[in-house]
């Protein structure tokens, strides 16, 4: 039976901390499915699709790693996927509560889900999506914490 782990997130846009917790979590499991949410209560600069391309582009080479649209519960978008481990980052204590209580709240509703949590490496630990938007508002250099194809992404959409 294959190992099978879903990293669920918005990842608008997928930051080389997001990309960095897949490479790790492949030398764990046989499969890392990368669920894109749509999360209508977040304002998102670029669509599911946009976000999917971008991710594929990044793990095209890399057989273990799908990428899917996530419009469900996560536990049920596991459950379709045969998938028996949620993966999660963890940046900061501030992240650890939260995360918690998510954890704890998908066990309930399917307890044969576990939650794992991974920290990101150093050089990552302070990425969020958001920074990189803000960042790139702003005219800063992006190259050493999102991927060349989504910087440029960015910067045309923010002209």
């Amino acid at each position: 039976m294959s190992l099978i782990a879903v990293y669920p997130g918005t990842f608008d846009p997928i930051t080389n901390g997001h990309s960095d917790l897949v490479n790790r979590g492949v030398k764990i499991f046989d499969k890392v499915i990368i669920a894109v949410a749509q999360n209508p209560s977040k304002n998102t600069l670029f669509t599911v699709k946009e976000r999917i391309e971008f991710i594929q582009e990044i793990f095209d080479a890399n057989s273990q790693v799908e990428i899917y649209s996530l419009d469900k519960l996560l536990v049920d978008f596991a459950n379709d996927h045969n998938a028996t481990v949620i993966l999660r980052g963890l940046r900061a204590v501030s992240d650890f509560e939260y995360e918690v209580q998510l954890a704890s709240m998908n066990r309930s509703m399917e307890p044969n889900i576990e939650s794992v949590f991974m920290s990101p490496a150093e050089e990552y630990g302070f990425l969020s999506s958001s920074i990189i938007k803000e960042i790139a508002k702003h005219g800063g250099d992006l190259s050493k914490f999102i991927d060349k194809a989504v910087l440029a992404a960015l910067q045309k959409k923010l002209r």
